[in-house]
């Protein structure tokens, strides 16, 4: 249903996938610039994660600056936008330049190789991460968890206990992006409170559920970037390797969106209570299909070209769903689960 203003309310879920990421920072880009969509929560991990606190820290400067809530509105949309162009174009600037000698376009391959021998406590014994500042410059999570403009929620995986946890509000912090994005063979295990943790992908890439029992939206956008279906068997060690990490990152995903598809169909047949449950209409951008072609070696590579071009893969995505899928917020799923699980 429409406010007053003529807007929509969605919850966002913004899948991890390296330099993939991009994509979504497009298609955030064309729903912010449209306008009629209001964001409630969003969930990301690992690039999904970045791409999810440079949206709220967008929101949370305008909060800060606007008491009307349309003005509100209208300047955060584009301070999220300006925050997620900061920060993907400092991510392709630094891709644009050089890693131990090597051409950064050309890293992902020498860095696959070393990995094959060395772990990150030896490659990297300092856990040196060039992101880390990038992030800390462009994001303050202090006014973040101060205004609570929008509810973020950040997924890194317990190394110890091997399950996912949420970081949010006063939990949110660099470290725990850092930790949503941390894939064991390049980088140490990020430390908080104690704990060690690994990249989020392991256990929700994106988690869901704190969408559903955190927020009062219904409608959940998805936005996908790992293909779920892979028509060609893979035949070598590298394809292998890399379906099986597209199969492990997207299962966590997969079990959750059963969960609900199962939860609607009680609901539609009167066996759960309405007011105890809530009615999740899922939609999703398909960002898997549209990147499967780069394939997965690819989403180490963040030199600015790249990077460009797969946000002008995802405004088109975003602004070709808006067309499509606008008229069925708060009123329709789009995404029809029985058939896709």
């Amino acid at each position: 249903m429409l406010d007053e203003q003529g807007h929509k309310t969605l919850n966002l879920a913004l899948q991890g996938g390296g330099s993939h990421g991009a994509f979504t920072w497009g298609v955030l880009d064309a729903l912010l610039e449209d306008g009629r969509i209001r964001i409630d929560g969003v969930s990301g991990t690992s690039a999904g994660a970045m791409n999810a606190v440079a949206l709220a820290h967008g929101f949370a400067v305008a909060a800060g600056e606007h008491k009307d809530p349309h003005e509100r509105q209208q300047a955060g949309a584009q301070k999220a936008r300006e925050t997620l162009t900061r920060l993907w174009e400092g991510v392709g600037t630094m891709g644009s330049t050089m890693l131990w000698g090597v051409p950064m376009p050309a890293a992902g391959a020498f860095m696959n190789m070393l990995t094959q021998w060395l772990s990150p406590y030896q490659m990297n014994p300092l856990g040196i991460n060039p992101l880390r500042k990038l992030l800390e410059k462009e994001v303050d999570f202090e006014l973040i968890g101060a205004t609570n403009a929008k509810q973020v929620f950040v997924c890194a995986t317990n190394v110890r206990t091997g399950r996912g946890e949420i970081f949010n509000g006063k939990r949110l912090s660099a470290d725990a992006v850092m930790a949503s994005a941390c894939l064991p063979m390049l980088f140490k295990a990020v430390e908080i409170d104690g704990e060690h943790y690994w990249d989020g992908g392991y256990s929700g890439n994106p988690a869901i559920y704190p969408l559903i029992y955190r927020t009062e939206a219904s409608d959940i956008l998805l936005v996908q970037i790992n293909p779920i279906d892979h028509d060609r068997l893979p035949d070598d060690a590298q394809e292998i390797m890399e379906r099986v990490n597209e199969v492990t990152f997207n299962a966590g995903l997969l079990a959750e969106l059963r969960a609900i598809e199962f939860v609607r169909r009680l609901l539609a047949e009167g066996k759960l209570d309405n007011r105890r449950y809530k009615n999740v209409l899922m939609h999703r951008i398909d960002g898997g299909a549209v990147l499967e072609p780069f394939g997965a070696a690819s989403k180490m590579r963040t030199d600015m070209p790249f990077v460009r071009q797969l946000f002008d893969l995802g405004r088109e995505s975003g602004t070709h769903w808006l067309k499509q899928h606008f008229a069925d917020v708060g009123v329709r799923p789009s995404l029809k689960l029985s058939e896709k699980l």
